[in-house]
């Protein structure tokens, strides 16, 4: 099932989830455009076709019997993460913050060399994702690719592994002393679940 990317947005838009004013991201930089992925994924159909046309994309660039799991970082991956397992028909499992590190944990563990795809929901700056990869390298998986729904870095995020996602979207990122005008009149809200780094 192919989507377009106009596909993917009407999907986030009629979820409510494309929203539009002031955000803090996770990362500190300020934005007008926050993607809320919760939303997207809450309705089960609406988060199946997604991922389905993901998974598709991801089989379509590394191969069909390429991967043993899928690793995503909690909290935001977790959902997408799970779904991706069970369109790839491998686990899922999901690392978690102990100390600002993810690791492993709930019995969760990687086999010798296991080829893993680490899955998000959204890209910015990638610095979660390659937090992910690493924990996956930390307990002996090689992750091959990693895929996520929206990069909304446009290609720019190096993961040092392949990113495979449903839609690129180019939305402006700002440092907090550097904001425009429109922006800094704005309240900044800050939607996401980690405290910023």
């Amino acid at each position: 099932m192919t989507m377009t990317h106009d596909q993917v947005l009407e999907e986030f838009r009629q979820a409510g989830a494309l929203l539009r004013g002031h955000f803090l991201l996770t990362s500190g930089l300020h934005s007008p455009v926050y993607l809320q992925c919760a939303r997207v994924m809450m309705e089960p159909h609406r988060g199946e076709r997604l991922c389905r046309a993901l998974a598709e994309k991801v089989v379509a660039e590394v191969g069909a019997d390429a991967l043993d799991a899928v690793v995503s970082p909690a909290m935001g991956g977790v959902i997408v993460g799970y779904e991706m397992g069970r369109q790839l028909s491998v686990p899922a499992m999901f690392a978690e913050r102990v100390n600002g590190v993810f690791e492993l944990r709930r019995g969760f563990e990687l086999a010798a060399g296991a080829r893993v795809l680490m899955a998000e929901d959204v890209v910015t700056t990638g610095k979660s994702s390659r937090e992910c990869v690493a924990c996956v390298d930390a307990n002996g998986g090689r992750v091959i690719a990693a895929s996520c729904l929206i990069d909304r870095s446009d290609g720019a995020a190096d993961l040092g592994v392949p990113l495979v996602s449903l839609a690129r979207l180019s939305v402006p990122v700002y440092e907090p002393d550097a904001l425009p005008p429109e922006l800094a009149a704005l309240p900044a809200v800050k939607p996401g679940t980690r405290t910023l780094s």
